[in-house]
């Protein structure tokens, strides 16, 4: 079944290039130029992806997000805000607001599929729960349970945790890490990897996370 997408931003000549090239992949897809719009469309259309752009008049891509977070229909969809701005705080802004991914304008056709691609594998890619008897994720919730008891994790050391757990005894190398859970555009480091591997073993402990020197991590249950 095609997956579906909900383009959302004030600037016509922008929805028809999204538009055409998504079609052109064989996704299903609908137009919103406001937010408003947005949410009245999203809730009958069910898209499984939204591409937002920040900047609209009336209700801004910040607040469109929120919104779709907060309602029982919507909440789960993956949005990826699209930003024409190069400052790191409104990309933060729209990842503290929900947000799943952004997007910097101009948009590159081949680099805007390759991360639609990437954000949907990453929720096909998942279940709804996986656990072993001691450490447990909840998708669904967005909660690690470790001896019965929820832990609420920040996104990205939860979405760490999640890949890991995808695949016990897998080694996910430091690449393969950084575009699953950071995605391709965001640039950070190897540092960036160790200090959420580093706190998530204080949550959680030491003895489920493994360095595989040089290569990556694996989880070990």
């Amino acid at each position: 079944m095609s997956k579906k997408i909900l383009i959302v931003d004030d600037e016509k000549d922008i929805l028809e290039l999204l538009d055409y090239h998504l079609l052109k992949e064989g996704y299903k897809t609908m137009k919103a130029s406001n937010g408003k719009e947005a949410i009245l469309i999203a809730k009958d259309f069910l898209p499984d992806l939204v591409l937002l752009d920040l900047m609209m008049p009336e209700m801004d891509g910040i607040e469109t997000c929120i919104e779709f977070r907060e309602d029982k229909l919507l909440k789960d969809t993956i949005i990826a805000i699209l930003t024409a701005r190069a400052e790191d705080y409104s990309q933060i802004a729209g990842l503290n607001a929900g947000a799943d991914d952004y997007i910097n304008k101009p948009i590159k056709p081949r680099v805007l599929i390759s991360r639609i691609k990437a954000l949907l594998r990453r929720t096909d890619s998942k279940v709804s729960s996986e656990s072993n008897e001691e450490l447990e994720i909840d998708i669904e919730k967005y909660v690690a349970i470790l001896k019965g008891e929820e832990m609420l994790l920040p996104k990205k050391e939860f979405e760490l945790l999640a890949l890991l757990f995808s695949k016990p005894g897998k080694v996910f190398t430091r690449d393969v890490i950084l575009a699953r859970v950071w995605g391709d555009d965001i640039i950070v480091g190897d540092r960036t990897i160790d200090v959420h591997i580093r706190k998530l073993r204080e949550k959680i402990g030491s003895q489920y996370i493994k360095t595989v020197k040089g290569v990556g991590y694996k989880l070990k249950l």
